[in-house]
């Protein structure tokens, strides 16, 4: 099972990929939840530039990727899982649910420590909301990320198969709840209740400092919700509120160079930072 799961890896992910990027941007042109403020042409080109950019720098930096290395833990008995005895599918949905925990509380870190905040305010600099900007990270962001998925799967010991479902399930949810799609109120309502919807999500993207310091889930929504963090609605209502952050709205902060430098752009008036 492992040897047909490293085979087929990237095949499946990218897969997954395409697939999701092309369901969701046609489902923002047939059904958009906001009108957009920039250009669609400037943001797309730009924001998967640093996708495949991020890719490119993840292949070169780590030969062996997240599934490789639960495959090695495996093999050298590493991390709990593999050294109590689980069944297979709890094993594997046990697993999915706690690297899901790590990731929200990673993100809840970038946001709270200044240095972390530098880099992950690329991310938030988006001036419009898409499915686009669910891929939207700056290299030393994935950089970092990857070192803590890492640190994660070596501790837990989670089945391959498990890591290959969570790194899909992750990308897939992040280009979905970060998509400008408007979903039926009442569906939206329910389907909260257990994952991350993109009018749960688009609140974490809001200028104002109470409501980008919420939200932080990507996946599942009960994060948010056990740790005090789950804001239903934003305070200016989804067509009012503006995206984006105050400090870098110029046309210029949307192309690939400024994204890349924008973590050591320092800011007028005084040290910027996310505040929790």
């Amino acid at each position: 099972m492992n040897e047909w799961i490293m085979q087929h890896e990237v095949a499946l992910r990218l897969s997954c990929f395409f697939g999701v990027l092309v369901l969701m941007a046609s489902w923002e042109i047939l059904a958009p939840r906001r009108p957009l403020t920039a250009s669609k042409t400037v943001r797309w080109l730009n924001n998967l530039g640093m996708v495949l950019l991020n890719n490119l720098l993840l292949r070169l930096l780590f030969p062996i990727a997240a599934v490789g290395l639960a495959v090695l833990a495996e093999q050298e008995q590493w991390g709990v899982l593999n050294n109590i005895d689980l069944p297979g599918w709890l094993a594997i949905v046990g697993s999915i649910v706690l690297l899901d925990g790590v990731i929200y509380l990673q993100h809840v870190v970038f946001h709270a420590l200044p240095l972390l905040w530098r880099l992950h305010r690329m991310h938030h600099a988006d001036v419009d909301f898409d499915v686009t900007t669910g891929s939207r990270f700056h290299p030393l962001e994935i950089i970092l990320s990857m070192l803590i998925k890492f640190t994660a799967i070596m501790a837990l010991g989670p089945p391959a198969v498990a890591v290959l479902l969570f790194e899909i399930i992750l990308n897939v949810m992040a280009m979905y709840n970060h998509s400008n799609i408007a979903l039926p109120v009442k569906i939206d309502r329910w389907l909260r209740w257990l994952i991350v919807t993109p009018d749960m999500h688009r609140v974490h993207h809001s200028v104002l400092n109470h409501e980008f310091n919420s939200n932080f889930g990507f996946n599942l929504s009960l994060w948010d919700r056990l740790f005090g963090t789950y804001q239903p609605q934003p305070t200016a209502g989804h067509q009012g509120m503006q995206i984006g952050l105050e400090q870098f709205r110029e046309p210029k902060y949307l192309t690939l160079p400024w994204l890349l430098v924008l973590p050591f752009k320092e800011v007028k008036g005084g040290k910027e930072k996310a505040e929790t």
